[in-house]
């Protein structure tokens, strides 16, 4: 049963980088995100804050299905 919250919980984060990264959000949470991957990725820290939402909406499916566990 847990998995299914876990899962439910990981796919809202996945698909929360997903938007902010695709609309290039001013949510302040985002912005820490941001702040904190820029040193690093420079001008490509929207795409891959995209890629990771994606990555992390697969894995929550994993969670949700309970394959992963």
């Amino acid at each position: 049963m847990m998995h299914i919250l876990w899962g439910a919980l990981t796919i809202i984060a996945g698909l929360f980088l997903l938007i902010c990264g695709t609309m290039k959000s001013d949510f302040i949470i985002y912005r820490l995100f941001v702040y904190r991957s820029k040193w690093l990725l420079g001008d490509n820290v929207h795409r891959f804050h995209q890629i990771s939402g994606v990555i992390i909406i697969v894995i929550g499916i994993f969670f949700l299905l309970g394959i992963y566990n």
